[in-house]
């Protein structure tokens, strides 16, 4: 994908998690509690709320400063990276996010988060190798 894209890809992912970090922090606690949630299954879903907003909004920065250094310098491995840390954020984010309005019927989503946290971990491993090797 061209650099520009990876830049567009990370700024429209950070604008999403603005959004969503915001309804987190003025809505999402009242739609929670009129669905049933109390005391710390609120809190505990509130909490996955937030971190998914925190990865996504830290890693749509990561895929953007990685499309200005394609720009500059492009490489498979950034490219691979950049790729690792979208995947990753849809997955490990994504999950996150369905977890926290679902019941038990849905706590298997859980068994894929971690799948991509090990996205995100690659991305960054891959981004480290394609700075050694240029």
């Amino acid at each position: 994908m061209p650099p520009s894209r990876w830049i567009a890809v990370g700024a429209i992912l950070g604008a999403i998690g603005v959004g969503l970090g915001a309804y987190g922090a003025h809505g999402l606690e009242k739609q929670l509690a009129a669905w049933g949630y109390a005391g710390d299954e609120l809190a505990k879903r509130l909490a996955n709320h937030e971190t998914a907003v925190r990865y996504q909004m830290w890693h749509a920065l990561a895929i953007v400063l990685v499309g200005i250094a394609l720009a500059s310098r492009p490489t498979p491995w950034w490219q691979a990276a950049a790729w690792a840390f979208l995947i990753g954020v849809l997955v490990f984010s994504g999950l996150l996010y369905a977890m926290v309005p679902t019941g038990p019927n849905w706590r298997w989503l859980g068994a894929i988060v971690p799948i991509g946290g090990l996205s995100l971990i690659a991305g960054w491993v891959l981004l480290a190798i394609g700075a050694l090797r240029s």
